[in-house]
């Protein structure tokens, strides 16, 4: 059962868990590089500095989906390679105004309020138009935090991303000096997991981020998966929904965490569970027979998990099993319980001989 609440007395999004707001999200250190599809210019006059970003620039906001510009699902649409790119040579007064092509700068912010980021965006600059694939043209690419790109008169397509937060926008260039800021409206999520809060669970535990629609199959969309405790993710500000596994069997829990734009939420799920150990023995603390195939059930009767070995572990959610083993043409079995926390060996009896269960009801 899960427990949430969020710092500044936000309400709790689900009894899975216990999340809390912290300070804004900080950037990664990520050295800034910019890769830009160009050729370098070897000839005509020098360029003069160009006009650095802006601050405080005139803001623009994401058109959030991009079907809203194009019209279509946009995967099928974005083309993976880096286009060759040549920008125009400028005249021979060598001002901006007189280019050939425009020279574009961008920023970005997680919010309005927050200073811009200075690394860990990726921007790509992609014409407006589809290429005979269908599919939209790489122009340019650049990394780290802000950047600077030389296009030719035209409609593009600015998609700047952190992380698996990300925004797209439409920009009309000419041939003048354009400087625009992004504002993401992102934030950030860092997951973790426990027994209680006094517990934590630091290995086999996993975590996968889906969105919250359905699509027609009634599937939800995957947005991140197998993330370790601790991990922190870059994120729209939306609300996800978080499934977290311990161990590979029934251990599952599943909580509706919103990501806050400028803000680090803090979700840790709480699982009711064990880890068991499993033995077949001639008796009580004698040693476990080898080459056991092992059928773990449900008091419903259906399979909850299977392994063979001697020492098979695996977490289990807390309730009422019944454990079936087979060892040399023979069945085996008893039933046993899992407590939170309760970590223990199941010893099986090889003289606990089962006359109900046969190996065809295990298929």
């Amino acid at each position: 059962m899960l427990n949430g609440s969020f710092k500044n007395k936000w309400s709790a999004l689900c009894l899975a868990a216990l999340v809390a707001v912290g300070p804004a999200l900080p950037a990664h250190a990520i050295s800034e590089k910019n890769t830009v599809a160009s050729e370098q210019r070897e000839n005509g006059p020098p360029m003069p500095p160009r006009l650095k970003p802006d601050p405080n620039a005139v803001v623009i906001e994401a058109q959030k989906p991009v079907e809203n510009l194009l019209d279509r699902p946009p995967e099928p649409l974005f083309s993976d390679a880096l286009l060759p790119y040549a920008p125009a040579s400028p005249s021979g007064s060598g001002f901006p105004s007189e280019l050939n092509g425009g020279v574009l700068h961008l920023m970005a912010k997680l919010t309005r309020d927050t200073a811009p980021l200075t690394s860990g965006l990726t921007w790509r600059i992609y014409s407006e138009t589809t290429n005979s694939d269908g599919r939209l043209e790489l122009i340019a690419k650049s990394e780290g935090g802000h950047a600077e790109f030389q296009l030719d008169p035209g409609v593009y397509l600015i998609h700047t991303g952190y992380g698996y937060a990300s925004a797209v926008n439409r920009i009309v260039m000419g041939r003048k000096v354009e400087s625009k800021m992004v504002t993401l409206n992102a934030g950030g999520v860092k997951l973790n997991a426990g027994l209680d809060q006094d517990t934590p669970l630091s290995t086999d535990v996993q975590f996968d981020v889906y969105g919250m629609e359905f699509n027609e199959r009634g599937e939800r969309q995957l947005i991140v998966d197998g993330l370790s405790p601790g991990d922190i993710v870059r994120l729209n500000a939306e609300t996800y929904h978080i499934v977290n596994r311990y161990g590979d069997s029934n251990s599952v829990v599943r909580a509706d965490v919103q990501v806050l734009p400028g803000k680090l939420t803090e979700a840790t799920l709480f699982h009711k569970a064990a880890e068991i150990t499993l033995k077949l023995v001639n008796e009580e603390g004698g040693e476990a027979i080898a080459n056991t195939s092992w059928s773990v059930l449900s008091p419903g009767g259906d399979v909850v998990v299977e392994a063979t070995g001697a020492f098979p572990s695996f977490v289990l959610a807390a309730g009422d099993y019944e454990v079936i083993a087979r060892n040399n043409g023979r069945l085996f079995q008893d039933k046993f319980k899992v407590q939170t926390g309760g970590d223990r060996e199941v010893e099986v009896l090889a003289s606990s001989r089962s006359d109900r269960v046969t190996p065809a009801s295990l298929n």
